[in-house]
């Protein structure tokens, strides 16, 4: 279980302080897909750096598992953040290095032999679905290819929590469908704690079970996804909901 308790970040000097996030709250469940919400501006980016590890917050923390997140130090840190599949706008892909290799790096700065790696690796392609893609390099790759590398080796060390920092967001209608496609049966066949922060109501309409909404740096709503599209409470979400009106 994820715990976020009253988490707040801000940037700037004291004079002209920006409050990216102010004093948010939510429980996120083992096993649920969660989409987090809201317009550019709402608070999204700064949530998934500290969700991620990347900041430390000016107040609050997160815990998983009853661990306080921000108090571990050392190999705790590390060995907690390997828990933490983070799968980036940008895909973040080493250019140098071929499908395989990009997969299998995290498995190397584990120390696993070869034969443990190779094993993974397979697996983990299989699954995302590039058998004729091991050797080929990112600049070879269309963007769909690139994301489900991306993905791949989010998985590799086995995380408990998946985090997707916008992953269709560069990507044309056909190709999100399938990315989201392939996250629905990686959500199905493990169970796997999801996280998807997007901009986007079809993405959290297509594949996500809760919703959170965000706006100005704050949690707004929240909910099970058909309760909050189909009534929603806050006038952020009415806003997005009208904005993205006929995309649902």
């Amino acid at each position: 279980m994820i715990k976020i308790d009253s988490l707040t970040k801000s940037y700037g000097r004291t004079d002209d302080k920006l409050v990216a996030l102010n004093d948010v709250s939510a429980t996120i469940a083992d096993g649920e897909f969660v989409g987090i919400i809201g317009f550019s501006g709402a608070g999204k980016s700064t949530l998934i750096r500290q969700l991620s590890l990347i900041e430390k917050p000016d107040k609050g923390t997160i815990y998983l598992d009853d661990v306080d997140l921000f108090k571990l130090k050392g190999k705790d840190l590390l060995t907690m953040r390997r828990q933490l599949g983070i799968v980036f706008q940008g895909y973040q892909l080493l250019q140098q290095k071929s499908v395989f290799e990009n997969i299998a790096f995290p498995l190397q700065l584990l120390g696993l032999s070869k034969q443990e790696i190779k094993s993974k690796v397979d697996e983990l392609i299989s699954l995302v679905g590039l058998n004729d893609k091991t050797k080929m390099y990112p600049s070879q790759l269309s963007g769909g290819q690139k994301q489900r590398v991306a993905i791949a080796r989010a998985l590799a060390c086995d995380p408990k929590i998946l985090l997707c920092d916008e992953p269709t967001s560069a990507l044309d209608g056909v190709t999100t469908k399938a990315i989201l496609d392939l996250l629905r049966n990686i959500h199905k066949k493990t169970n796997l704690t999801i996280i998807i922060i997007t901009h986007e109501l079809s993405v959290v309409n297509a594949v996500c079970n809760k919703v959170i909404v965000m706006d100005d740096g704050h949690f707004v709503e929240s909910g099970h996804v058909k309760d909050v599209f189909l009534k929603p409470q806050h006038t952020s979400t009415q806003r997005l909901l009208s904005h993205h009106l006929g995309v649902l």
